[in-house]
């Protein structure tokens, strides 16, 4: 086998350094800002406001690799996911769900 040619090389290293979008610093601020704290990992609020920032990274993806349908399929699962919980949300707090969906972003 060939060795690898550096550029190859720097190029798959980039695309490593890309596809990490969410670290820990960040999910941390997401939680911060949506949750109520850091320590709140399990709060409605921020589970919603993460998957929507995942779901955002994914589309934005996708819009480049239109081929790539398992990660379509993980997209549609997460939407799913964020549906479900936006649908209990709304059920349990309804001033709460409208705040976020204005705070997010999302149309409902």
């Amino acid at each position: 086998m060939p060795p690898l040619k550096k550029d190859v090389l720097i190029g798959c290293l980039l695309k490593i350094i890309e596809m990490s979008y969410l670290t820990t610093e960040k999910k941390a601020g997401i939680f911060a800002n949506y949750g109520g704290s850091a320590e709140k990992t399990g709060s409605i609020e921020g589970q919603i406001a993460l998957l929507t920032e995942r779901i955002a990274s994914i589309s934005g993806h996708l819009q480049q690799n239109k081929k790539d349908y398992s990660t379509h399929r993980g997209l549609m699962k997460m939407v799913g996911q964020r549906k479900r919980l936006l649908s209990y949300m709304q059920k349990h707090n309804l001033q709460g769900y409208r705040a976020l969906i204005e705070k997010l972003g999302l149309r409902k």
